[in-house]
Parts: structure tokens; C-alpha cells; sequence
């Protein structure tokens, strides 16, 4: 209906283009990132001289203290050649004593190089003063491997066999349930939206949509494998740097990050047009088929990302649950303190959660909304005309994302400087304003040079005209809805506001109080959220009828300033997090409309009636979904919990000398705990998404399955947002008492007091809701979207059996 100012020569460069810049940032980061070098404090100091960046001097911080850091150094190199000659078998230089406060970091570096595990928010603090002289003699033996080691890298191999026989086994479900929609026939048959032309058989949508199942989900588990990789790399860079100041820690934690995003966000990109280029070349000019074979990409990255999300979160919620209540509470030793016999898989478990599983999130995340973007166009002029540049205005608009990101970037990490702590949360909201206004120009520019004045999209059996500058009002919706959710979720879950002040006040009177106000607080931060997708919703649908598319340190005997200053990036990380998490719920809320949409066109429902029994049913039975899963992965959190507490209890009791620190915990049989529980009771939340939609497609039909998506989305939505804001809040309440920042935090503290053991209660509750369930919840909304729309074919000729015998 009209010409596009972008050629599509232009588009085709372009959006590579963007791609590898963005590789190439990422690779930038990294290089500036390993500038940090793994030497000894003195060293450090001495190579660097001068002032440093952000206003902080290069001397550390235990210089300033009159600490002497050579002298901890010397001990270290003990140790390593202690463990060294008794790896060899010479079993009499085992480290004894004191020396076991400084093994376990050595333990857990080995133990994240050979599995790139780490951790979201302790990310930043798993390091020491003397371990860039270890890595760089790292020691080849299998002492340690044997023990400890063994049992993660069971963990990691375990849950890659059954992710990968699941892969296998649901790879062949698809094609053969959408090879038999017409026989698995091979003949062309007419297309669906323009019955004039003909497009090629159901059996080859079967095998390209398999192969797109298998090409998203190796994505997302290599993108959860980077995460971790990247990670792993920072964490002891990010530590010494806070020994010379807040600032530069953050700039190397900050860059870290950014290497994980630029890569995630720009490989996703790239495969996905790689993906539909080749894909191209037998589809031809069939772009119905196409792009419907293109949607396996978003289902293949969800799956991989549900089970990394909740085998992670099972892993680590375990562990920490055990560490704290015994350890804190109890036993009244500090976080990450080497007796605690739970420590180390409490910091692995977090790592393969957050770390790893947040990667294949955001990957699923990317791949859904650009899959579902592109099945709506695909039907609309945009496909039908075959207008290639206007087509993947999704991935132009993900490719100046890129650029945008960029720029934002600079603006933590290079225009702008942290001298202090309280200056770290204001940095990362001037990012959230930054990257929105300058997105907002950049999807205004990409609006109008890549689409024509006028078009038309699909809206439920009609083509409805639609403006290029209607379009660009519903991405900008979207886009500040988001803005607004980030800022609503930092505000409930920072420990710079009242609401978290409020509950931390609350611990003053027990646990039982603390739990109250977090769960209150949960429950009230869902109003404004849900308002600003209802907004975005009806704003997009009225314009253009769519949717918008610290451990180590501690452990090493480091100065306590340095924890302060790494407890200040990780509970800036919570609530970074935390406004992470409700980017993705409230994405995943969009982007399941949008899947919903595209599932009721291809399974040619004309109308959505709740009055209907078929899909009344549905929508109650969708709408109790979110609260059986949360269930099931809740009781899995409270049961692998209840044994790693008894565990821990037992080695406290047992082992002579433990609390002292003249003897070693048993550290492999906590994470034994943990690994068979994740690896366990992961399958059964797993497959109840999985399998619904099959299960109520097959024996209901699509009427009853799209009532139980819209249940669903409705519930699923409001439950993870404010499971994962009161766990948020309560994490950060906890650390409010701990930091003692203000007079009202110092008059609830220190640790050890009893509105401290009250706030960690809260905590351990909070953490299968912020870290498990929560972030779960937004891959069930989607996954049962996206699983729904590449099985719609299937579903609309043989669904529907018990209604068609009775």
C-alpha cells in the first residue's frame, strides 16, 4: 500500500550489521573487563599508581586500614601449595586450622572455571586478594574434582541429559502432530489467507518448524552457558576492584553485565535472521508458511528456559533457605561464612539460577516477542505484499536497540562517575530514562523509514488500515509502560523507599509481622503494573488492533569495607533484578497477547466467547494454572530446604571443631542435596506446561485451549509480580538492618539481633517467590502461548475428541 523509505538492500544490512556491532561491543567490554588482573594487593596498587577512575585513588583498601595484605597473600600461597602436594599424595601438608577459611574460595573458582557457574547477585563478591596468582598457576589435579567438584559437574551433565532427551523427544512430537495435519502429505496446498495461491504442504511447516524448535532451544542453553561464563570471569575483578572504591567495582561489574547483554541480545538477533534468510530459500515467496515455521524458534528457547529457571531456582533456594536459617539464624555466623557447610552450593545453586537461567529467559523472552510480531505481520499487507523491509520491522526495531543500549551504556560507564554508594541505584535509573527516551526516538525513526505511510494488519477475519505513526504510538506505549513497571517494582523493592523500610520496621516484632507487610506489599505493588499494561493494551489495539511488541571477600578475611561496598552492589543488583524480573513479566503479558492473537487467527476461531462452557472452562482451569505450578515449584524449594537444614544441623553437632574453624564441613553432601533435588522436581513443573496445552487441545479442542490461555496470562501475571516484589522486598529489608545506613536501620540492628533474625525469615521465605516461582511464572504464560500457536494446525483438525464423541 505504499513505499518504505529503508530499501530492502538497507534492511539487510542493516540488521547484521547491528548484530555484529553489538558482538563486537561485548567483545569490548570483555577486553576492558580483563584489564582488571588477578594480582596480589600490593602489586596492584604499585602497577597502577595515580588517581583513579570515578575519584578513587589505586591504593586498596587494606592499606588504608594499615591492614598488611602481603602477609595474606603469603598464606594463601600456602595453601595453594598445600592443596597442590596433597593432590600429588602427600596427604600431611592438608591445610588444617586457620587455613580452611582460605580453601573454600579456591574451591569455588575451580569450581566455576570447569562449570562457568555463578551467581546473580553474589556474582560480584565470589573472589579474594591472592587468587590471580592461583589462576594463574591453576592447578591440573583431580583431588578436589573428586570430591566437591564431581558433584556439580554431575549437576550440569544430569540436567543437560534430560533437557537433552526432552529436546529429542518433543522435536519428533512436532513434527509428526503437525506432519499428520494433512497426511503428511507433499503436495502444495492453498494458503490460509489467500486461498487463491498455493503454499507449500503442512509436512515441510513440520520439519522447518522441528528445526526451528532445535535451533532456539541449543540457543538458549548456550546463551545460559555464556551468562554464567561472563560472569564467572567478573566476579573477582568486581571484588578487587571494591577494594580501591564503590566506583570501580561498579564499572566492572556494570561492563560484565553489559558483555552478557550485548552478546545475548545481538546472537539472538543474528540466528533469528540467519534463521529466516536460509529458511527463505526453500519457502520462496510462501511467507504464511514461513513465519509459522519460524514460531518452533520461540517455543525451543521458552522450554530450555523453564527448565533452567526452575532446576536452577530449586537448586540455589535449597541452599540458601539451609545456609541462612541454620547459619545466620541459628549458629549467629555470618553469610558465606567457610563453617557453614551449606555455603558452597548455596552460591553455585544461585549462580545456575540467576545467572544461567536468566539467560536463557532473556533469550526466550527476544525470540517469543520477535516469533509473535512476526506471525501477526506475516498474515497482514506486509506478507501478503511481500514487503521484506516492513516485514522484519520487529528485528530493525531490536537492531537500533542495540545501537540505543550502546550509548546508554556509556553514560554508566564512561560520562558519568560513582564516588559513592548511595550514588549506584540513580545510576541504574538514569539508564532505565536514558535507554527509554532515546529508544523512543530511535523507534520513531525506524516508524517512519521502515514502514509505508499506510498499511493494513490482520484483526480477527478483517484487514484494518492502519497509519505507520499508529504503529509507532503502540511500541511507544509499550515502551514506557515498561519504564513505568521498572520504576514501580524499584520503588517497592528498594531499600531507599518506605515500602521496604516499612517492612524491615516490621521485623521489630517477629517474624510473623515481616511476613504480613512483605505479603501486603506484594499484593499492592501489582495495582500499577497491571494498570500501565491495560493501558498499553488498549491503546495498541485501538490504533492498530495488535499488541505492542560479597562471599569470598568475607571468607578471605578481607575488611569489612569491602564487603560494605560489595553489599551495596548486591543489594543494588536485587533491585536491579528485581525491576529485570518485572520487564519480563510485563513483556511476557504482552507478548502472550500476541501469541494469543496469532493462535486464534491460525486456528481459525472467529470469536473468543467467555459466555461459551468450552471456553469458560477453560479460562477458570487456566486461571488456576499459575497457582498450581507456583505450588509445585514451592513444596520442591520447602522439601529439598527441609533436608539441607537437617544436614547442616547434623555437621554443627557432629563435627568436632566445626564452629571453630579447626575442622572442614562436608560441603559435597549439601550439594548432593541440592542437585538430586533440582535435577528431581524440576520434570513434574516442567511437564504440567508442557503437556496442558497438548492435553487440552487434543481432548477439548482450541475453543477450550484459548479460554486457558487468556486464564492463564490474567492470573499467572499478578502472581509473579508480586511473588517476586515481596521476595525482592524482603530480601532488601534484610539487607536495610544489615547495612545500617540511617538511624532507623542502626536502631534495628546489627546482625544477630532479633529483628535481624526476623528479616532473614522473611527472606528465606521470600526467595523461592523472587528467585523460583516468580520468574517461572512469566515462561508458563508465554511457553503455553507459543506451544499453542506452532501446534494450532494440529489442534484445529484432530482437536476437540471428547467433544466430538459426546
Amino acid at each position: 500500500m505504499g513505499v518504505t523509505v529503508l530499501p530492502d538492500l538497507g534492511t539487510e544490512i542493516l540488521i547484521p550489521v547491528c548484530a555484529i556491532i553489538g558482538i563486537g561491543f561485548s567483545i569490548f567490554q570483555w577486553m576492558l573487563v580483563s584489564k582488571v588482573k588477578l594480582t596480589s594487593g600490593s602489586a596492584a596498587s604499585n602497577n597502577s599508581g595515580g588517581s583513579g577512575k570515578n575519584g578513587h585513588g589505586d591504593y586498596l583498601i587494606e592499606e588504608e586500614e594499615g591492614i598488611n595484605d602481603h602477609n595474606t597473600v603469603l598464606k594463601c600461597a600456602e595453601i595453594q601449595n598445600a592443596i597442590s602436594e596433597a593432590a600429588s599424595g602427600r596427604s600431611t601438608l592438608m591445610p588444617t586450622g586457620w587455613e580452611w577459611y582460605f580453601l573454600p574460595p579456591i574451591v569455588f573458582l575451580e569450581f566455576f572455571l570447569d562449570l562457568q557457574i555463578t551467581d546473580g547477585s553474589r556474582a560480584l563478591l565470589l573472589t579474594s586478594c591472592f587468587l590471580g596468582e592461583w589462576l594463574a598457576m591453576k592447578y591440573t589435579s583431580s583431588f578436589w574434582r573428586g570430591h566437591i567438584l564431581d558433584c556439580a559437574t554431575s549437576f550440569l551433565y544430569t540436567e543437560y541429559q534430560y533437557v537433552g532427551i526432552f529436546m529429542v523427544a518433543f522435536a519428533i512430537l512436532i513434527f509428526v502432530f503437525l506432519g499428520s495435519v494433512k497426511g503428511f502429505s507433499t503436495k502444495s496446498q492453498p494458503c490460509t489467507y489467500e486461498p487463491l495461491k498455493f503454499c507449500k504442504p503442512a509436512l515441510a511447516t513440520a520439519a522447518f518448524s522441528t528445526i526451528a524448535f532445535v535451533l532456539g532451544a541449543v540457543t538458549s542453553v548456550i546463551s545460559g552457558f555464556l551468562g554464567m561464563k561472563i560472569a564467572t570471569y567478573a566476579n573477582a575483578r568486581t571484588t578487587l576492584e571494591a577494594r580501591k572504591g564503590v566506583g570501580k567495582a561498579f564499572i566492572t561489574a556494570f561492563r560484565s553485565g553489559a558483555v552478557m547483554g550485548f552478546l545475548l541480545a545481538a546472537n539472538g538477533l543474528l540466528v533469528l535472521y540467519i534463521a529466516i534468510n536460509l529458511f527463505k530459500l526453500y519457502y520462496g515467496d510462501d511467507w504464511e508458511g514461513l513465519f509459522e515455521a519460524i514460531t518452533g524458534y520461540g517455543l525451543g528457547g521458552s522450554s530450555m528456559a523453564l527448565f533452567g529457571r526452575v532446576g536452577g531456582g530449586i537448586y540455589t533456594k535449597a541452599a540458601d533457605v539451609g545456609a541462612d536459617l541454620v547459619g545466620k539464624v541459628e549458629m549467629n555466623i555470618p553469610e558465606d561464612d567457610p563453617r557453614n557447610p551449606a555455603v558452597i552450593a548455596d552460591n553455585v545453586g544461585d549462580n545456575v539460577g540467576d545467572i544461567a537461567g536468566m539467560g536463557s529467559d532473556l533469550f526466550g523472552s527476544y525470540a517469543e516477542s520477535s516469533c509473535a510480531a512476526l506471525v501477526v505481520a506475516s498474515i497482514s499487507s506486509f506478507g501478503i505484499n511481500h514487503e521484506f523491509t516492513p516485514m522484519l520491522y520487529p528485528l530493525i526495531v531490536s537492531s537500533v536497540g542495540i545501537i540505543v543500549c550502546l550509548l546508554t551504556t556509556l553514560f554508566a560507564t564512561d560520562f558519568f562517575e560513582i564516588k559513592a554508594v548511595n550514588e549506584i541505584e540513580p545510576a541504574l535509573k538514569n539508564q532505565l530514562i536514558i535507554s527509554t527516551v532515546l529508544m523512543t526516538i530511535g523507534i520513531a525513526i525506524v516508524s517512519w523509514v521502515a514502514l509505508p505511510s499506510s498499511f493494513t494488519i490482520f484483526n480477527f477475519g478483517t484487514q484494518k488500515v492502519v497509519k505507520n505513526w499508529q504503529l509507532f504510538l503502540c511500541v511507544a506505549v509499550g515502551l514506557w509502560a515498561g519504564l513505568i513497571i521498572g520504576f514501580v517494582t524499584e520503588y517497592y523493592t528498594s531499600n531507599a523507599y518506605s515500602p521496604v523500610q516499612d517492612v524491615a520496621d516490621s521485623c521489630r516484632t517477629g517474624a510473623a509481622t515481616n511476613v504480613i507487610f512483605g505479603l501486603a506489599l506484594g499484593y499492592k505493588s501489582v495495582i500499577i503494573p497491571i494498570f500501565a499494561i491495560a493501558v498499553s493494551i488498549f491503546v495498541s489495539f485501538s490504533f492498530a488492533a495488535i499488541d505492542n511488541a560479597g562471599g569470598i571477600a568475607e571468607m578471605a578475611g578481607m575488611s569489612h569495607r569491602i564487603r560494605e561496598r560489595t553489599d551495596a552492589l548486591d543489594a543494588a543488583g536485587n533491585t536491579t533484578a528485581a525491576i529485570g524480573k518485572g520487564f519480563a513479566i510485563g513483556s511476557a503479558a504482552l507478548v502472550s497477547l500476541a501469541l494469543f492473537g496469532a493462535f486464534v487467527s491460525r486456528a481459525s476461531i472467529s470469536n473468543v466467547d467467555v459466555l461459551t462452557p468450552k471456553v469458560f472452562i477453560g479460562l477458570i482451569v487456566g486461571a488456576m494454572l499459575p497457582y498450581w505450578f507456583s505450588a509445585m515449584t514451592m513444596k520442591s524449594v520447602g522439601s529439598a530446604a527441609l533436608k539441607m537444614v537437617e544436614e547442616v544441623r547434623r555437621q554443627f553437632k557432629t563435627i568436632p571443631g566445626l564452629l571453630e574453624g579447626t575442622a572442614k564441613p562436608d560441603y559435597a553432601t549439601c550439594v548432593k542435596i541440592s542437585t538430586d533435588a533440582s535435577i528431581k522436581e524440576m520434570i513434574p513443573p516442567g511437564a504440567l506446561v508442557m503437556l496442558t496445552p497438548l492435553i487440552v487441545g487434543i481432548f477439548f479442542g482450541v475453543e477450550t485451549l484459548s479460554g486457558v490461555l487468556a486464564g492463564a496470562l490474567v492470573s499467572g501475571v499478578q502472581v509473579a509480580i508480586s511473588a517476586s516484589n515481596t521476595g525482592g522486598a524482603w530480601d532488601n529489608a534484610k539487607k536495610y538492618i544489615e547495612a545500617g545506613v540511617s538511624e532507623h536501620a542502626m536502631s534495628l540492628g546489627p546482625k544477630g539481633s532479633d529483628p535481624h533474625k526476623a528479616a532473614v525469615i522473611g527472606d528465606t521465605i521470600g526467595d523461592p517467590l523472587k528467585d523460583t516461582s516468580g520468574p517461572s511464572l512469566n515462561i508458563l504464560i508465554k511457553l503455553m502461548a507459543v506451544e499453542s500457536l506452532v501446534f494450532a494446525p494440529f489442534f484445529a483438525t484432530h482437536g476437540g475428541l471428547l467433544f466430538k464423541i459426546f
